[in-house]
């Protein structure tokens, strides 16, 4: 079936949009830590253009959920939600966690993706997700903000290769002590190229919501220490 998405994404040092068409892709990409907010609009502006449409002939609009920046997050859905509002379009929130791991599909085929962003306050965003058969993911290691010692402490050893993506591997020097066999990648952070596929499979399944009800994910809420063995 065929869909017209778009996506942003302003949730990491990254500033992203893309725009899917069939199976076109638009897209536009830059790390511009503290100029998201001049920057996102005309990204927009330029893909649409490209494509020769305008927001109102869209069938969704996708966003960076977090986790993330806080002001970062808030930022991109803020903006998605105007623009959704003013077309009247449902919306899409995609965890910037997963949108790394399909990074790492795109750019390595990567079946099995350990992602970590750095969380600042000596922690990380963590996640670990396995491709499925339809092209989504499933999270192997909930998402969640934990110290990279603890989780190198709990860290049990399998059977497969996991690709790494994120800020955090570079920035925590004890995320060299999980257990499990690893592998790198260029993947450092999220970016609307994928967000929009992530997003479309959500469509295709009626996976969305009105602009009013999109939400932000923080993580911060979530102790992540109590829920590991032993510490429950």
């Amino acid at each position: 079936m065929s869909a017209k998405i778009l996506a942003l994404d302003t949730a990491t040092e990254n500033c992203s949009v893309a725009l899917l068409v069939d199976d076109q892709v638009y897209v536009r990409s830059e790390v511009a830590p503290r100029d998201h907010t001049k920057k996102i609009l005309p990204m927009v502006d330029e893909v649409l253009k490209e494509a020769g449409l305008t927001l109102n002939d869209l069938d969704a609009l996708a966003f960076g959920r977090g986790p993330g920046s806080f002001t970062g997050v808030r930022i991109g859905i803020g903006i998605a939600q105007g623009l959704a509002f003013g077309a009247e379009l449902p919306m899409i929130g995609v965890s910037t966690l997963e949108t790394m791991a399909q990074g790492c599909f795109r750019k390595h085929q990567a079946q099995h993706v350990a992602c970590a962003i750095d969380a600042r306050m000596s922690e990380v965003y963590w996640g670990r997700f396995a491709r499925q058969e339809d092209g989504s993911w499933l999270q192997v290691d909930p998402e969640c903000v934990i110290p990279p010692a603890l989780l190198a402490e709990n860290s049990q050893v399998d059977e497969h290769v996991w690709r790494t993506a994120g800020t955090g591997w570079d920035a925590y020097p004890e995320l060299s002590e999980l257990k499990f066999e690893r592998t790198g990648s260029e993947v450092l952070f999220p970016d609307a190229e994928d967000i929009v596929q992530l997003a479309k499979l959500d469509w295709l399944k009626g996976n969305t919501v009105d602009a009013e009800e999109a939400s932000p994910t923080y993580l911060r809420d979530t102790v992540a220490w109590k829920k590991l063995p032993g510490r429950e």
